[in-house]
C-alpha cells in the first residue's frame, strides 16, 4: 500500500497562502515566488507576485511586490509569529523575452522591488534563485525548516 500523496496548496498568480502545509507556485517566469518563513515556528507564507508596483490598486495585494511583502508579514504575524524570526527566500524574476531590456524587463524590476520592500521591513533574504531565462516551479515546505525545491524548465531540481 502506498502512502497518501502529500497535500500541496497551489498558489496561483496574484494569490498567497500562509500556514504549515506545503505550498507551490508553478510557472514562475518573470513572476516572483516570495517565501517568508518563521524559523522559530516553522510556519510561513508564499506569494506569487506578478508586477513590481500596485500603483494604488488594492484588489489583489499579493499580485504586486509593494503590497505582497507587507501582506505576507501581516498574515504570518496574525498566526503568532514575530518579526525577529522571519527570513525570506525569493525565486523567479526570469527574463522570458530576451529582446526586452531596461524598464521592459519585468523580471528584473520584480526582483528589485521585492528586495526593496523586504529591506524596508528588515526581513533578511537567506536564499535566492532569480534571473536567467528559464521558468521555475517551486514547492515550499514550512515544516521542513522552510526548504524549497526549485525545478527549472529544463528539469533540473535544486533545494534552497
Amino acid at each position: 500500500m502506498q502512502p497518501p500523496e502529500e497535500q500541496v496548496v497551489m498558489v496561483g498568480i496574484g494569490e498567497y497562502f500562509v500556514g504549515r502545509t506545503p505550498m507551490s507556485a508553478i510557472g514562475l517566469g518573470s513572476c516572483i515566488g516570495l517565501v517568508i518563513h518563521d524559523q522559530a515556528r516553522d510556519i510561513g507564507g508564499l506569494a506569487h507576485i506578478m508586477l513590481p508596483e500596485s500603483q494604488g490598486r488594492s484588489d489583489r495585494p499579493a499580485k504586486y511586490a509593494d503590497t505582497a511583502v507587507e501582506l505576507l508579514v501581516r498574515e504570518i504575524k496574525r498566526q503568532g509569529s514575530g518579526t525577529d524570526s522571519l527570513v525570506s527566500k525569493i525565486v523567479g524574476g526570469a527574463s522570458m523575452f530576451q529582446s526586452f531590456s531596461g524598464n521592459l524587463n519585468i523580471g528584473d524590476r520584480n526582483i528589485e522591488a521585492v528586495k526593496v520592500h523586504l529591506k524596508r521591513l528588515n526581513i533578511k533574504i537567506v536564499a535566492e534563485e532569480t534571473g536567467g531565462v528559464q521558468g521555475r516551479t517551486i514547492v515550499y515546505y514550512p515544516a521542513e525548516k522552510g526548504k524549497i525545491s526549485v525545478k527549472t524548465a529544463n528539469g533540473m531540481i535544486k533545494y534552497i
